[in-house]
Order: C-alpha cells, then structure tokens, then sequence
C-alpha cells in the first residue's frame, strides 16, 4: 500500500490529509481520511520546516497504521534530502517512523520548486508543464521513485492523486 500525505495550516488548526494507494498507477484511492488538530501550528523555522510538519504527519501515518495496516510507501509534499547528507522532511519523517514504530519504509518526496544546492533530486517533468517536479527518496532507488510518479495518472504537472491529497487537506 502506498499513502500519499499533506498538511494544510490554518489560523487555530492544522489538517493532515492522506490518501490510500495500491500502487502508484492507480486513479481511484482505496481510502482517504483527514485529522484535524484543534490548535494553532508551530511557527515555521527556515531550514527547520520538518519540526512543523512531522508531528502531524506521523499523526496521519498512526490513524492508516490502525485502520488500513502499515503503508510500504509515504508520498510525501516536499524533500526527502535538501542535499547530499542534508535531510529535510522525509528523512527526518523516516527516521521518526523507524524509531516509534519499529519499521522501515519507503519515504519519497515530491517537491514542488527547486531546492538551491540540491545536488540528489530527479527532475520529473510531466504534462505539458516546463516546470518539473523534484523527486527524492529514502528507502530505494530515486531513478526508481521518479519513474513512479512520472507514471501517476493526470495529464498535468501534479499527478492527480496529489492534486487530491493536497485538496482534501485544504477543504477538510
């Protein structure tokens, strides 16, 4: 299975969105589900965003963990690596998944904008978009994790299942 994650911060609460996935060609999820956390969002720390974003991430993560089983693939809206030996937030997320729960999986990023010095990202270009996505993994190949989300349904940029993920989160 493979969940596909995004936050959305609001003013007094934060939603994390996950959509469920049997593989990454598929366009129709086998669940989806949100969790809302009543209370204001940490504040964001250049360099630091991971701090924001993990805690309800792996709040997310917990909830498919007891309603579909553990994932062997998160998705994640943004940068596994920020660059050779930099984690940004999909490793620090690895390791958080590594350490609570005692299991490794596949973390993949799929970041939106360029990261200035990322020197491990593939560039994924979809669509008739000259803007390309940045694709960075932990856990396998990122040639391999690129080609999967090269392969996602959706004839633009964002394949549509993130067009979904990052849709439910803003409209929960």
């Amino acid at each position: 299975m493979i969940v596909c994650l995004d936050v959305d911060y609001r003013a007094a609460e934060t939603v994390t969105a996950c959509v469920g996935l049997g593989a990454f060609a598929d366009d129709t999820p086998l669940f989806e589900l949100t969790r809302t956390v009543a209370e204001p969002p940490l504040d964001y720390e250049p360099g630091r965003f991971y701090l924001r974003e993990m805690p309800h991430l792996f709040g997310a993560l917990q909830k498919v963990v007891e309603t579909h089983g553990l994932p062997e693939i998160v998705v994640v809206d943004g940068y596994v690596w920020l660059a050779r030996d930099r984690p940004g937030l999909g490793a620090h997320f690895h390791e958080l998944v590594a350490s609570a729960l005692g299991a490794s999986l596949v973390v993949i990023g799929v970041a939106k904008t360029a990261f200035q010095g990322n020197d491990v990202a593939v560039a994924v270009s979809r669509g008739r978009s000259s803007r390309p996505l940045y694709v960075t993994t932990v856990g396998c190949d990122v040639a391999w994790a690129a080609s999967q989300v090269s392969s996602m349904r959706g004839e633009h940029r964002l394949p549509t299942i993130l067009k979904r993920v990052d849709r439910l989160a803003r409209d929960s």
